[in-house]
């Protein structure tokens, strides 16, 4: 490990924590959706998705514009405020498949960041054939798992940070990440609510909370 790393790690390791703590906090209640059911589940969850995108897109682009340090300060605030936006549109989107009443932590995390972060929600949520089999999990294990997020998305938003150097490129960069995220969160979410979910409970011991 070189210098210029050996100076960061401290800073990684205070970003991964601060993630962890946010993506907790993020599952920690399922909301309730407003969302009318109407027409076809398939287009209306397409719809959800495309006004989720834009959504994330222009928040994400408004949080982006501060040049240089200050641009840095942003990232977080700006992640948690795409994944709100995610959060929601996931919750729509299984309300729209009727899937609303078993919604658990594992199938939000499981949506949100699988392609983030695929080895460590791998074991939350496994495709069998034409079903999806959802593990429920004790906090211990929850807590594992978003820690391995938080590490992974802290690497991912140190590169990231770069762009904050350049406000309105960077700006329009960020805004075109958040959409094309939020797109791929809602591509997931419609092909896990759109077909059949058995839920796995925890037996034994593991089952403590």
């Amino acid at each position: 490990m070189g210098e210029k790393e050996t100076a960061l790690a401290p800073a990684k390791m205070n970003a991964s924590a601060k993630i962890t703590g946010a993506i907790l906090d993020l599952i920690g209640e399922i909301p309730d959706s407003k969302l009318k059911i109407k027409g076809s589940p398939d287009a209306q969850a397409r719809d959800i998705a495309s006004a989720a995108s834009s959504r994330a897109a222009l928040v994400a682009s408004a949080l982006a514009l501060p040049p240089g340090p200050l641009g840095w300060l942003t990232i977080l605030p700006e992640m948690i405020a795409v994944w709100k936006i995610q959060k929601e549109m996931v919750t729509d989107i299984a309300t729209v498949y009727g899937k609303r009443a078993g919604f658990s932590r594992e199938q939000m995390l499981y949506c949100l960041f699988r392609h983030a972060a695929s080895q460590a929600v791998r074991d939350l949520v496994v495709r069998s054939a034409q079903r999806f089999i959802v593990r429920e999990s004790s906090t211990k294990v929850i807590q594992a798992v978003a820690r391995k997020i938080g590490i992974k998305i802290s690497q991912k938003a140190f590169s990231k940070g770069v762009s904050r150097w350049l406000p309105v490129v960077g700006a329009v960069g960020v805004g075109a990440f958040a959409y094309y995220d939020t797109a791929r969160v809602a591509s997931t979410a419609i092909k896990l609510f759109s077909s059949e979910i058995e839920l796995l409970p925890v037996k034994g011991p593991a089952a403590e909370k």
